[in-house]
């Protein structure tokens, strides 16, 4: 499968917050916006606009819109993914706020991206790199093993920072060379993975029992944002997890398990498991989970 390759600069001040798998993206010439397939990009007075790594969902560093709160992972590894996307791409300094608001040294750096497409809320989703291009800006080119490694998205999954997360439309081979770099570093316990809780299971206690820094559960980032989303609905302090399948349910995921890709499930239920007591676990990893693109 081919991508298109635009070429730019990735500037962090003064946009969107980013995190581990998302930041926004100049390009040198912001007509090539007009080329991503869907014309889904819309860019902001200066060109910017915001890139959603592809393959990959890193810890959230602020989830959530008004009224209700926003919210975080555990921050340590939260931030460590950040920090290690920025650097990766260039910036040598990474300063930090308590809103989470980013300054950079320098203010910004060359790069370019590879894209398919765009999501459902306008962020080009992309693989995203530094350095010399392949191919022009505004061309399409084929993904090898050899250029999907000089990606940030292979170096946060390589190091353990990030899960891998595939839809649909990511070729499998590339899906398959993303889900071995992030089992080496599972095996080798790096990053997320030597504290990862997601399959072994965790206690919902509150809304500190995924989000305190210390103690609080290191989870795959999409079961997070529908635990807060559910612990937000209920807005008890100390609430029973009950009916979180129920939720999820409602919330309506689609995906496929592999191996078998031919059944379609709708809802995280499927593969989420709740004790008596309180004890949350999903049944699958998420290397074995493809959502339907939207």
């Amino acid at each position: 499968m081919s991508m298109l390759l635009i070429r730019g600069r990735f500037k962090v001040e003064g946009g969107p917050k980013p995190d581990g798998d998302t930041l926004p993206f100049i390009p040198d010439d912001v007509a090539d916006w007009k080329l991503v397939p869907g014309g889904q990009v819309v860019p902001g007075a200066d060109g910017r606009a915001s890139i959603r790594l592809e393959g990959i969902d890193a810890l959230e560093t602020h989830y959530g819109q008004e009224p209700a709160p926003v919210d975080h992972q555990p921050r340590p590894l939260a931030h460590e993914a950040a920090d290690e996307l920025l650097k990766t791409l260039g910036f040598g300094t990474v300063l930090r706020d308590d809103d989470e608001t980013l300054a950079t040294v320098p203010d910004s750096v060359p790069g370019w991206i590879l894209t398919r497409g765009a999501d459902a809320y306008g962020r080009c989703v992309a693989f995203v790199g530094r350095g010399t291009p392949p191919v022009y800006s505004g061309y399409w080119t084929g993904v090898s093993a050899r250029l999907l490694e000089r990606t940030a998205n292979h170096r946060l999954l390589e190091r353990g920072l990030a899960y891998p997360a595939f839809y649909s439309g990511l070729p499998v081979y590339l899906r398959e060379l993303l889900t071995e770099a992030a089992e080496k570093a599972r095996a080798s316990a790096a990053g997320v993975w030597a504290v990862d809780r997601t399959l072994q299971g965790f206690p919902v206690t509150g809304k500190k029992s995924i989000t305190h820094d210390r103690e609080g559960a290191v989870i795959l980032p999409k079961l997070f944002r529908r635990l807060k989303d559910y612990l937000d609905f209920t807005g008890d302090p100390s609430p029973s997890a009950d009916c979180f399948r129920a939720f999820l349910a409602g919330a309506a995921d689609e995906y496929r398990l592999l191996p078998d890709t031919k059944r379609l499930y709708r809802g995280l239920h499927h593969i989420v498991e709740v004790t008596p007591d309180n004890i949350v676990r999903m049944t699958r990893s998420c290397r074995e989970i493809v959502f339907t693109e939207k």
